[in-house]
C-alpha cells in the first residue's frame, strides 16, 4: 500500500487495542508536530491550514487516537487548538489522550507541577481541547524523577479521575519500578515510553510486562530515534534501509512496522505536519514483515 493508494481502512490495517473501555486503532497520531518544525527550540510553524488538513485527513483515513498535551506549543501555534478548531464536534470514537506534569509559561521557559497544580494543567487541557473531561491522561515524570516515587503525583491523578475530569489514567517515560507504585493507587491503561530499533533492554522488558499485564505500551520516537524531536536519524543502518529498499517504501515506515510487531499492545503515534508522511506512517500499519526481515533488523 502506497501514500496514493492509501484509503479509509488503512489505520484499521494493524488492528485495535483497547484504553480501559476505548477502542483505538493501533496506529495513532502525535501532535506535537503540529505547531512547528522544532516546537520547543524556536522552530518554523506550520501552516495553520495545512496542520488542520493533516487533522482531519488523518481521522478520514481511520486513525481514532491522537497524543497531545497543552505544552505542546510553539510562538504561535498551539496542538490542542488546532485539534479543536480541526475535529470539533469530535467523532464519537475519537480518543484524545494528554499528558500533564511538565508545563511551559508564554515565554516556553519549563517548569514542574507539583501534585496539587496538576488540576490547573488538566482544566488548561480540557479548556483548550473544548472537553468536559479527558479520555486519557498521562502523568509525565521528568528525567530527574526517573529514580523516584510517582505515588504523590499519580494519587493526585486518580483523584481528578474518581472527580470525573478523567476517564483513564496513564504514565509515561516511567521505569518499572514506577508503573508498580502507580498499579498500587489506580489502574493504568497505557504506558508511553521512548522505544524503538536499537532501544534497551530496560525498555523491552516494560513493554513484555504491559504484555502480561494488558495494558498498551505506547511509544515515542519510535521513527526518530537517537535524533528525538528534530526528525528521523540520517543514520539509519545498512539493514534497515535494505528492508525499506526490498518493500519499496520509507525507512520511517519500516521502523514503525518493527515497533508494531513487538506485540498486540503495542501501539504508534508517529507524528507530522506533513500530508505525504501522514499517509506513509498510516499506511505503515499494514506492511508485514516476514522472518528474513525481522532476522535482519536484529528482532
Amino acid at each position: 500500500m502506497t501514500p496514493a493508494t492509501i484509503s479509509a481502512a488503512a489505520a484499521a490495517a494493524a488492528g485495535t487495542w483497547t484504553l480501559g473501555d476505548l477502542t483505538v486503532r493501533r496506529v495513532g497520531f502525535g501532535a506535537m508536530r503540529l505547531t512547528g518544525t522544532a516546537p520547543f527550540d524556536g522552530g518554523v510553524p506550520r501552516d495553520r491550514a495545512q496542520s488542520i488538513a493533516v487533522l482531519r485527513r488523518a481521522v478520514e483515513l481511520g486513525v481514532n487516537h491522537i497524543d497531545t498535551a497543552a505544552f505542546y506549543f510553539s510562538a504561535t501555534r498551539s496542538a490542542n487548538e488546532l485539534i479543536n478548531s480541526a475535529l470539533a464536534p469530535y467523532p464519537e470514537d475519537l480518543v484524545i489522550a494528554t499528558k500533564v506534569w511538565p508545563g511551559r509559561d508564554p515565554s516556553g521557559a519549563w517548569s514542574w507541577a507539583s501534585p496539587a497544580q496538576l488540576r490547573g494543567q488538566v482544566e488548561e487541557n480540557l479548556r483548550q481541547l473544548g472537553r468536559d473531561h479527558l479520555d486519557v491522561v498521562n502523568l509525565r515524570v521528568p528525567p530527574s524523577e526517573r529514580a523516584g516515587s510517582i505515588s504523590e503525583h499519580f494519587g493526585a491523578l486518580a483523584e481528578l479521575r474518581d472527580a470525573g475530569l478523567i476517564r483513564h489514567l496513564g504514565v509515561s517515560n516511567v521505569t518499572s519500578a514506577q508503573l508498580a507504585q502507580a498499579l498500587e493507587i489506580a489502574p493504568v491503561v497505557c504506558v508511553q515510553n521512548p522505544y524503538g530499533l536499537g532501544t534497551s533492554g530496560e525498555q523491552q522488558e516494560l513493554l513484555r510486562r504491559c504484555g502480561e499485564l494488558d495494558i498498551a505500551f505506547v511509544p515515542f520516537f519510535a521513527i526518530a530515534g537517537p535524533a528525538r524531536e528534530p526528525g528521523p536519524t540520517a543514520e539509519d543502518s545498512d539493514p534497515v534501509r535494505s528492508v525499506a529498499r526490498a518493500h519499496g517504501v520509507a525507512v520511517a515506515q519500516i521502523r514503525l512496522a518493527w515497533t508494531l510487531h513487538q506485540g498486540p499492545h503495542v501501539l504508534a503515534i508517529p507524528g507530522t505536519g506533513d500530508p505525504y508522511h501522514l499517509t506513509q506512517n498510516v499506511a505503515a500499519g499494514a506492511l508485514r514483515l516476514s522472518d528474513e526481515d525481522l532476522a535482519l533488523l536484529g528482532s
